[in-house]
């Protein structure tokens, strides 16, 4: 069993892409295809599907520009021994505005550009540049 789902979904995103690995699966959760479907928007995966013979799988196919991975790094801010809410305004940029925060809000999961403009706090999942 295990007991962070988000942090190794993640774990095996940031495994991948630095072994250079064309795609990845992951055991499907509606969460990690949030965050997967959040990824690709933002340009940092190539695709992700739903596998759905058996259990279902959630594929992810990583991104590169020649050679060098899109996903330089991944952070997971909020875990379950420590949870990290954020309000609207206090919303943090990575990077200066280079990468993105991964927030779970009442409105769903969005990126920490998409929460400040709607202007929703929530539960700061990961930081990603």
């Amino acid at each position: 069993m295990n007991t962070d789902p988000i942090a190794d979904f993640l774990t095996r995103l940031r495994n991948a892409s630095r072994a250079r690995k064309a795609d990845l699966l992951v055991p499907y959760s509606r969460m990690k295809a949030d965050i997967a479907a959040i990824l690709k928007k933002e340009g940092y995966v190539a695709d992700f599907e739903v596998k759905s013979e058996g259990r279902p799988q959630l594929r992810v196919v990583t991104k590169f520009a020649d050679k060098t991975p899109a996903i330089t790094g991944l952070k997971r801010v909020s875990r379950p021994g420590l949870r990290r809410y954020v309000g609207a305004d206090d919303i943090p940029r990575v990077l200066g505005g280079m990468g993105i925060s991964i927030l779970s809000t009442p409105r769903g999961v969005l990126s920490g550009r998409e929460a400040r403009r709607q202007k929703v706090g929530g539960e700061l999942l990961a930081y990603v540049w």
